[in-house]
């Protein structure tokens, strides 16, 4: 980011070089993940027809929210990956793509889930030469919620 005195001169700061990261990296509550992976299945999930009060009042009623579960990795490993929306368009079995600023949802607090939101990207690329390990799903790895005390830690 520029600051206020190098905007006034007209300098600007060069974008940073993304830092991709490997599967096996991402943990629980980061983001910010730049990765390269295959899409190995794509599951379309049922979503309810709820009405939204909210657009209620509006004329036309807001189209029902699309959404996949598709299992991505590469050599490390795999993850299941939320796509909503026009990603799932994307995220067709067997391409290769390019998840920017991919960041890592809990799914109902205990499991990791990998997730691009609106300041995200989704890029289709070449495909990639590695093949996806499969039997290191770091979606199936159960996580604890911990609350650590002050007091105790003397």
């Amino acid at each position: 980011m520029a600051t206020a005195t190098e905007a006034a001169k007209g300098q600007v700061t060069p974008k940073r070089k993304p830092v991709f990261v490997k599967v096996e990296d991402l943990n629980p509550g980061t983001s910010g993940h730049t990765l390269i992976v295959k899409v190995v299945e794509t599951t379309p999930v049922k979503t309810s027809q709820r009405p939204n009060r909210s657009r209620a009042i509006l004329s036309r009623p807001a189209p029902p929210a699309r959404i996949a579960e598709c299992v991505v990795g590469d050599e490390t490993g795999t993850i299941i990956f939320t796509a909503r929306n026009e990603q799932v368009d994307v995220m067709k079995q067997g391409a290769t793509v390019i998840l920017r600023n991919a960041k890592i949802v809990m799914f109902k607090r205990t499991t990791m889930r990998l997730a691009v939101d609106q300041w995200g990207l989704i890029e289709v690329t070449e495909p990639a030469k590695f093949a996806v390990k499969e039997d290191n799903n770091l979606s199936l790895v159960e996580y604890e919620l911990v609350t650590v005390s002050d007091q105790g830690m003397n």
